[in-house]
């Protein structure tokens, strides 16, 4: 692997012992004994650092102050925090400070693995594409929202009546959409414009946080809490909490956020008595809530309770007319936060824009114009400063999408003509349409068991996903015969051979 890590440890023995488990994963390793010298390595840049390993228990400059120092200059790096004590202050303050992830020493070296793996693809979109900081003015209005196309009309259109009422609104749509966006579009229109808007990203919290976080705690109420810790729900009191990845929130938690909706009030941690509340809630989702509710893994009673007013945000893929303004308006923007000169894009730029199919929305292609405003010395943009989508698009079959006919009662684009090229996953079907997810899941656990050959650990290390549960998915799709042990699969009967 081609990436280098950089280990960041004031103990000399577990430097050696970290560097040894992070070589033997096949990362490159740089390490350091002191916070100072870990910010000169990132800062030289010789190599490049891609993920860092830092403790946070260091004499002189320790793991916060090395984060706070870091974050302004590099806000794309990620950085793993490491430390002997797990206590709530400690993983609040590190997490404040911009840590990706927090792993308490003795990690086991799967969970190092797993924690670089993680920040890699955390920090890389489709292309690996630099973030950028989304800056959000303090309202929003739902002028501010760019587009025109059918599709967009639509939401807006259902968004306006729901910022007429108090009720609580879910929205769906995949990531990068700009689910927040609409929430705060919403909540600048309504009757609660001048109050707080307070964001919770539910599947960024730490599982064992999530709680105080939320509905705050009293000083001493568990161990670390040294302090009061008010939560989101009293930060947002009077205005509008907007809850995204609802679907990550664990079951213990969707029983007291339903008794808060419903009461109207919060139990912090260790409080005598609960606090009165009075909040919009909006939600967000890029899962399907409704497979979660039949499978047990979202309680059923929330979810109607959320889903009051249920708002859906198109992908870009449903409106490809507003690429052009919004590519207009992202280089605008650029070129005033990045005090330059404008700049016009190509045609033929812009055509492949709005035939790339966009995986990341419009999140995406901001940073995609961005990235290319960035790298692009001429005053217009063109097809080769948009590699990583050129690349993506050569990879699918060499094809562009093209128009499709008139009259056929479908706007937009076609998929492409060609057939994908080996190792890539088809999502239409031969109609055009997109495949049914459970289809697209199947055919991605199939080329997973042809490509490890039928081992089954390895396949569900690489999905992301339990082994219990890859013998389910496997079974229910019928993609694989069990061997007479029961707890094992063969090789050949898992590839399909």
């Amino acid at each position: 692997m081609d990436r280098t890590i950089l280990i960041v440890d004031d103990e000399a023995a577990q430097l050696r012992l970290l560097e040894g488990v992070v070589a033997r994963q096949g990362y490159r390793t740089r390490t350091a004994a002191t916070g100072e010298e870990a910010l000169a390595a990132i800062e030289a840049g010789d190599p490049a650092i891609d993920v860092v390993l830092l403790d946070l228990s260091m004499p002189v400059m320790n793991g916060i102050d090395v984060l706070k120092a870091l974050r302004p200059k590099r806000p794309d790096l990620p950085v793993v925090v490491l430390t002997a004590h797990s206590g709530v202050r400690n993983v609040v303050d590190a997490m404040r400070a911009g840590a990706s992830d927090f792993l308490v020493k003795p990690a086991s070296a799967e969970r190092i693995r797993s924690a670089i793996d993680n920040a890699l693809e955390s920090n890389a979109l489709v292309g690996e594409l630099e973030p950028v900081t989304e800056r959000f003015v303090e309202t929003l209005s739902f002028e501010d929202l760019i587009g025109a196309s059918p599709a967009m009309l639509e939401a807006v259109d259902a968004a306006k009546k729901a910022a007429a009422s108090n009720i609580p609104v879910f929205i769906e749509g995949e990531s990068g959409v700009g689910k927040e966006l609409f929430a705060r579009a919403i909540q600048a229109a309504s009757d609660r414009r001048s109050k707080a808007f307070v964001a919770v990203n539910c599947g960024a919290i730490p599982e064992h946080l999530v709680e105080s976080i939320l509905f705050g705690h009293e000083r001493g109420s568990f161990t670390g809490a040294d302090d009061k810790h008010i939560g989101k729900f009293e930060e947002a009191n009077g205005g509008t909490l907007f809850l995204d990845e609802i679907g990550e929130l664990p079951l213990d938690m969707q029983v007291k956020l339903l008794r808060a909706i419903q009461e109207n009030e919060i139990d912090p941690i260790g409080a005598r008595r609960p606090v009165k509340i009075d909040i919009r809630i909006i939600s967000a989702t890029n899962r399907n809530i409704v497979d979660q509710v039949a499978t047990g893994a979202f309680r059923e009673d929330l979810y109607y309770r959320l889903n009051v007013f249920p708002l859906r945000i198109p992908s870009l893929r449903e409106r490809r007319e507003d690429i052009p303004a919004l590519v207009n308006h992202f280089i605008a923007r650029t070129a005033s936060s990045e005090e330059k000169g404008q700049k016009s894009i190509a045609k033929e730029a812009l055509d492949l824009l709005i035939n790339y199919d966009w995986p990341g929305n419009i999140r995406q292609l901001q940073n995609a114009v961005f990235r290319a405003f960035i790298l692009c010395d001429a005053d217009e943009l063109g097809v080769s400063d948009f590699p990583q989508i050129l690349f993506q698009m050569e990879r699918q079959g060499g094809a562009l999408p093209a128009r499709e006919p008139a009259g056929t009662g479908r706007p937009g684009y076609a998929a492409p003509v060609s057939a994908p090229a080996p190792g890539l996953l088809p999502v239409f079907d031969p109609a055009g349409e997109i495949k049914p997810l459970e289809e697209i899941e199947a055919d991605v656990i199939r080329l997973a068991l042809e490509k490890y050959n039928g081992r089954m650990s390895e396949i569900a290390r690489r999905l992301g996903i339990g082994r219990s549960t890859l013998y389910r998915k496997v079974a229910e799709y019928g993609l694989v015969e069990k061997s007479d042990d029961p707890g094992e699969t063969s090789a050949s009967a898992a590839a399909g051979r």
